[in-house]
């Protein structure tokens, strides 16, 4: 592993909204369509977030690892939740949701912002409050290893 601090020119840094989606009552994070980073991007280059709904990433949150699912409703792609495995990612009900209490920690409400850190894109993203800096472990390479083979069988 890799330690990179979140201002390291390799990560890109977007400004994203915390939002509500649907009838939920719980906040969650709307993700800029790739045509609309422009503006958004406060560090580093990001052409692409390299997401897609049904996505399921590893995404860290105050230097804890979690996993989320990308969800899309009518507006776009959105982070509802981060989960302790990646089987609670795929089925959120079973497990508690730390992106909740994440915001609800640092006082972040529907039309706040956040920062979104892509660290290595299609897998590992970050989490942080506009202004804090933050060092991510990340794993860059190839998924297919056998460690990354195992640690999805775990969940």
């Amino acid at each position: 592993m890799v330690r990179v601090p979140s201002d390291d020119d390799s990560v890109a840094s977007v400004r994203v909204d915390v939002a509500r989606s649907g009838g939920t009552r719980r906040p969650c994070v709307r993700l800029p369509d790739d045509d609309d980073l422009e503006g958004r991007v406060e560090s580093g280059s990001c052409a692409s977030l390299s997401l897609a709904g049904g996505d399921v990433i590893r995404i860290v949150v105050d230097r804890e690892e979690y996993h989320t699912r990308i969800v899309g409703d009518a507006t776009g792609r959105l982070i509802r939740g981060t989960f302790d495995s990646r089987r609670l990612a795929r089925t959120p009900g079973d497990g508690e949701n730390r992106l909740v209490e994440w915001l609800a920690e640092h006082d972040r409400e529907p039309g706040d912002s956040v920062v979104l850190d892509v660290v290595v894109p299609g897998d590992q993203y970050g989490l942080r409050i506009p202004g804090e800096r933050t060092v991510y472990d990340a794993r860059r390479g190839p998924r297919s290893s056998l460690a990354d083979i195992a640690e999805d069988l775990d969940g």
